[in-house]
């Protein structure tokens, strides 16, 4: 087992196969998968959308995910909906239309309750934040019950989680080409990313967020070989490809969130080389062994055998 190794700047990290046509694969965020390339490096990490039964894929190009967030920005936009935001979580009451889209949108996640007619949906601060500032939907409330302004709303939420403004940025980067992001605590990693709805398809990337920044957090993030090893051993096990976010810029002088359009995001997949997906396709020689001395051996090769012979 052999390592395709890159050092990009500020990371030290491996990185295989990060061509233009994989980025325009990842970027687009739409439901096509091109075809698997003759390229060895482009072929080891090539993977399909593993769609959950017959069927699924069309239903997801019928009714793509861009349109479906967009329903829902209108309709929380119109109801000028609210949510509470609760130590780490923000705790959203939705009407039956709303829960269906929030469901449909993949945001958040429902919450039993014995009122009938109305849900509860429990929000991510990622999820909140998310609809709150890029898609302008969404008023948080506080503690204190006061409505809470972009600025306001990003200290608090930083002051609840250390590494949030990383990984919001990480979030919204996806979140903005249309890709599903749901937490991946139980893989191991930050984030899990779905082509469409998690019902449809499986997710394809388990996404780790690393930055640039002096922060501990930021310096003790996967700096060793055996957390690689771990961590590729995982997402093989679990038919995921490791998708590693590295964050430049972090340690800009202005605040969170104005600094966001500051910082920018590179995408790294990272996989293990193997040497049998890299042999040549020929066929091997047949050698007719016309050896009648012990001392020719069955398993010489070809140029032994004629020497030999």
């Amino acid at each position: 087992m052999r390592w395709i190794l890159c050092r990009p700047p500020p990371l030290c990290c491996v990185k295989v196969g990060k061509t233009k046509s994989q980025q325009r694969e990842f970027h687009c965020g739409d439901l096509c998968c091109s075809k698997p390339s003759s390229s060895p490096s482009r072929r080891l990490l090539t993977m399909r959308p593993r769609w959950k039964g017959k069927g699924s894929a069309q239903l997801a190009l019928a009714d793509p995910m861009s349109k479906i967030v967009s329903k829902l920005q209108s309709c929380l936009t119109e109801s000028k909906s609210c949510a509470s935001l609760s130590n780490e979580v923000v705790l959203c009451e939705a009407e039956p239309e709303q829960a269906e889209l929030l469901n449909r949108a993949c945001f958040g996640r429902p919450m039993a309750t014995v009122a009938k007619g109305r849900q509860w949906f429990q929000l991510g601060l990622e999820e909140a934040f998310y609809l709150s500032n890029a898609l302008n939907c969404l008023t948080v409330v506080g503690e204190d019950g006061s409505p809470k302004d972009p600025q306001k709303l990003a200290k608090c939420m930083k002051d609840r989680q250390s590494m949030f403004p990383m990984m919001y940025k990480a979030y919204s980067h996806l979140r903005m080409k249309n890709w599903v992001v749901r937490p991946g605590s139980q893989y191991g990693v930050d984030f899990v990313v779905y082509r469409h709805h998690p019902a449809l398809v499986h997710s394809e990337y388990a996404a780790l967020v690393v930055w640039d920044g002096d922060d501990e957090f930021g310096k003790a993030r996967m700096r060793v070989w055996s957390d690689w090893h771990c961590m590729l051993r995982l997402c093989g096990s679990v038919a995921k490809s490791l998708l590693v976010l590295s964050i430049s810029g972090v340690n800009s002088s202005n605040e969170f969130p104005a600094c966001l359009d500051e910082w920018t995001i590179e995408e790294y997949t990272i996989g293990r080389w193997e040497a049998q997906q890299h042999r040549e396709d020929e066929v091997p020689l047949k050698v007719e062994n016309k050896c009648r001395t012990s001392s020719c051996d069955s398993n010489a090769f070809p140029d032994q055998i004629k020497q030999n012979e």
